[in-house]
């Protein structure tokens, strides 16, 4: 059996087990029970960013798989890399991959590529684990690390997982979580006037507009193609609307006001 090491825990987020789970406990104060078909999370360390992360999985309805869908930072893999087997470890247990939706969606999608390489170091689902984990230790994931595609591609790749979700009847006990960053390394005050063309577009449920957006005024969101496909996902499986959950950015931390990371939290249903 493939086993997913840790890559990024004592860096991002805490290595030892009950440091962790005091950390994703304050950051996770309730129990929600809004039943989401999607979610926009952050990936940066939990010093930074987990309070946002926190603040969308406080809300959301414990699911059965998360299908999370993230942008390649490290340049290994394929453009759509899927891991479909296996299983990812983190400081507080393990989650096993939902074989037969991953290799669904596979036969469904012609870019997307059965791949390890692209998640062997990456972090943007990584960080997203150890809050699952807190909401339901038995899940099932579909890891799945997107290179720079076009629209065309963001859409067939998420007609390719809704199609498989309702073939397979699990459009219920899922939820589609995309993995992103706002801009990167701007002043605050620019960086929340940019993220906020690129959080209107979400808002407004406009998967197309945010990919315009972002292409035309350069915003560097990590992410951007993971929320458009999520987006497109979810409107194919019935969603209405976006709420936006919460804002910050790096400064609030490090207070450092020149170089600042934007991080948005939102749940669609």
């Amino acid at each position: 059996m493939t086993i997913r090491k840790p890559a990024v825990a004592g860096y991002f987020y805490p290595s030892n087990p009950k440091e962790l789970i005091y950390e994703i406990e304050e950051y996770m104060p309730l129990k929600g029970n809004l039943n989401a078909l999607g979610a926009i999370c952050p990936h940066a360390g939990y010093i930074y960013s987990g309070h946002v992360a926190g603040a969308v999985y406080s809300k959301i309805k414990p699911k059965n798989i998360y299908i999370l869908i993230g942008p390649n930072h490290t340049g290994y893999g394929a453009d759509i890399s899927v891991m479909t087997e296996g299983l990812w470890e983190i400081p507080i247990g393990k989650l096993d991959i939902k074989q037969d939706l991953a290799n669904a969606i596979i036969e469904k999608v012609a870019l997307a590529k059965k791949d390890l390489q692209a998640h062997i170091y990456e972090h943007s689902l990584e960080v997203q684990l150890p809050f699952i984990y807190k909401l339901n230790p038995d899940a099932k994931i579909v890891p799945i690390i997107l290179k720079m595609i076009d629209l065309k591609s963001c859409m067939e790749l998420a007609k390719g997982i809704s199609s498989a979700l309702k073939e397979l009847n699990l459009t219920e006990q899922s939820i589609i979580i995309s993995s992103t960053d706002m801009s990167h390394y701007l002043s605050d005050d620019l960086a929340r006037k940019v993220d906020s063309l690129a959080t209107e577009k979400i808002k407004n449920f406009d998967p197309e507009g945010l990919y315009n957006t972002v292409l035309s005024h350069k915003i560097s969101m990590c992410g951007f193609l993971p929320t458009v496909t999520m987006l497109y996902a979810t409107k194919m499986l019935g969603a209405k609307e976006v709420q936006i959950v919460k804002y910050a950015t790096s400064a609030e931390v490090s207070r450092d006001y020149d170089k600042v990371v934007g991080y948005l939290g939102a749940i669609v249903l």
